[in-house]
C-alpha cells in the first residue's frame, strides 16, 4: 500500500515546458499528416525535400510526443492525488468525475478531428485509481510488463496476428469524408467511430499499452520526485539520457524485419526518454536552456485548450469544407503551416496569461472537478 510522504509539490516549470513541447509536436505532425487525410490525389505545390522532412519528423515526434504527453498526464494525477492525501482526502471519486469530464471534452474535440486522444486518456486514466494504492515495487513491475509490449510479443512468439481490416475499412470512409464531406458529415462521423478508429489504431500501433506504461511511469516519477532537482535527480537523468541514447543508437542499426510490430513502439519509447532525459537535464544544468524553454512553459500550461484549438484549426485548414489544404501543400509547406499554428497559439496564451492564471479550457476543468455534487 503506498502512503503520501507529506512532501510538497510545488508547481514544477520543466513539466510545464516539457508538455508544450510535446503539443507543439503533436501540431506539426499533425500537420504533417495533413490531419489524418492521406489523399490519393496529386498535391499541387510541392518541394523536393518533402520526404526528407517527413522522414526526420517521423523519426523524432511521431509515437514520441503523444508519449511525453502522456507521461506528465501520470505525473499531474499524482500530485493532485498526493495533495489530496496530505489533507486526509481520497481522490478516487473525484478523479473518476474528472476523467469522465476529460471524455465530454473529447467529444466535442472528436466531432473536429478524428484523431482524438483525449477519450482514450480519460478511460485509461481511470486506471491510475487502483494502481496508485500499490507500492512502488509492484508499480515498477507493472511498467516493466507493459513496457515490453507484452501483446505483439506475445503475437510475435505465437504467430497470433490480429485482424486490422476494420481499421482500415473506417479510415477510408473517414478519409473520403474529409476530402469531399461537409463539416456536419465529418462531425457525425467522427463521433460515432472516432472512439473505435483511436482504439483499434492503438492496437494497431502498440500503443494500447505503451499508453498505460507512460500513464503509470509519470505517476511514479512523480512518487520519486524526479522531476525536481533534489539529491541525485540530475545524475540519473544524466544516466537516462545516456542509456537511452545508446538503445536508440543501437536498434538504428538493427534491421527489424519480421519483428517490426514488436520492436518499433520500443524504439519510439526509447527515443522519448531520450528527448525528456535530455531537457530536464539541460533545464536544471544550464539557465541559458531554462530561459530560452520558457517560452513553452505558457504553451504547455494551457495544453487542454491548445490540443482542441489544434484541431479546430487544422482540420478547417486541411479538410474540404474548409481550405482544403490537403490537396495544396506538400509536408515542408504544412509544416511552416503548422508552425504558424504553434506560434499563433502561443501568442494567444501569452495574451491569456495576462489576466488569468489558468488556460480558458483548464480553468474551467479545474472548476468542473472540484464543484461540489448535492448528496440526497
Amino acid at each position: 500500500m503506498y502512503f503520501t510522504r507529506n512532501l510538497p509539490n510545488t508547481r514544477i516549470d520543466v513539466a510545464d515546458a516539457l508538455r508544450g513541447l510535446a503539443v507543439a509536436g503533436i501540431i506539426l505532425y499533425h500537420s504533417v499528416e495533413h490531419f489524418d487525410i492521406f489523399t490519393k490525389e496529386p498535391i499541387v505545390h510541392t518541394l523536393p525535400c518533402d520526404e526528407s522532412v517527413g522522414s526526420v519528423l517521423a523519426w523524432l515526434l511521431s509515437g514520441k510526443m503523444y508519449g511525453i504527453f502522456a507521461m506528465l498526464f501520470g505525473l499531474s494525477f499524482f500530485i493532485m492525488n498526493d495533495n489530496q492525501q496530505q489533507k486526509g482526502k481520497s481522490f478516487a471519486g473525484r478523479f473518476a468525475w474528472r476523467m469522465c469530464l476529460l471524455f465530454v471534452f473529447g467529444l466535442i474535440n472528436v466531432a473536429f478531428y478524428d484523431g482524438d486522444i483525449l477519450m482514450l486518456y480519460a478511460v485509461y486514466g481511470l486506471l491510475l485509481i487502483p494502481i496508485s494504492y500499490l507500492p512502488s515495487r509492484a508499480v515498477w513491475c507493472i511498467i516493466g510488463l507493459l513496457a515490453i509490449q507484452p501483446v505483439e510479443l506475445f503475437c510475435q512468439l505465437s504467430g497470433t496476428t490480429i485482424d486490422h481490416s476494420t481499421l482500415f475499412e473506417i479510415y477510408e470512409k473517414t478519409i473520403r469524408l474529409h476530402e469531399n464531406g461537409t463539416f456536419m458529415d465529418n462531425a457525425i462521423n467522427n463521433l460515432r467511430y472516432g472512439f473505435e478508429l483511436n482504439l483499434r489504431f492503438n492496437v494497431f500501433s502498440g500503443r494500447l499499452t505503451q499508453l498505460l506504461c507512460l500513464f503509470i511511469l509519470g505517476m511514479q516519477l512523480g512518487r520519486h520526485r524526479f522531476f525536481y532537482d533534489e539529491g541525485r535527480n540530475l545524475q540519473i537523468w544524466h544516466s537516462i539520457l545516456g542509456i537511452s541514447a545508446l538503445v536508440v543508437i543501437g536498434l538504428s542499426f538493427v534491421d527489424f524485419a519480421g519483428w517490426s510490430r514488436w520492436l518499433t513502439p520500443i524504439y519510439n519509447f526509447f527515443i522519448l526518454m531520450m528527448i525528456t532525459s535530455a531537457v530536464v537535464s539541460a533545464w536544471y544544468a544550464f539557465a541559458s536552456v531554462r530561459r530560452a524553454l520558457r517560452h513553452l512553459c505558457f504553451f504547455g500550461r494551457m495544453s487542454l485548450t491548445n490540443y482542441l484549438l489544434q484541431s479546430i484549426i487544422g482540420s478547417f485548414i486541411f479538410c474540404g469544407y474548409g481550405l482544403g489544404c490537403y490537396r495544396l501543400v506538400g509536408i515542408t509547406y504544412a509544416v511552416l503551416i503548422g508552425l504558424a499554428m504553434v506560434i499563433t497559439q502561443y501568442a494567444f496564451g501569452r495574451y491569456w496569461f495576462k489576466s488569468h492564471p489558468r488556460g480558458p479550457l483548464e480553468g474551467l476543468w479545474r472548476t468542473l472537478t472540484w464543484i461540489n455534487i448535492p448528496t440526497a
